[in-house]
């Protein structure tokens, strides 16, 4: 999982977007992402990202279906 980094994330909050801490803490991560537009999107998931899915939730072939999943 993607972490943040809220100490850089906080410095654009506040210098950036002029809030206030309080407004800041108050946001959910989603509303930050959107109010920095469209150069702060999340990065396209990498080797470790798809591994970590991949063990969370592993393939199993389906015995009920023609092609077995």
């Amino acid at each position: 999982m993607q972490q943040f980094d809220w100490s850089q994330l906080l410095r654009v909050g506040l210098t950036q977007l002029r809030l206030k801490p309080a407004d800041f803490w108050a946001l959910t991560p989603v509303e930050l992402m959107i109010m920095l537009g469209p150069q702060a999107t999340m990065r396209p998931m990498d080797r470790t990202g798809l591994e970590a899915l991949l063990e969370a939730y592993p393939d199993t072939k389906n015995e009920g279906t023609p092609d077995g999943f």
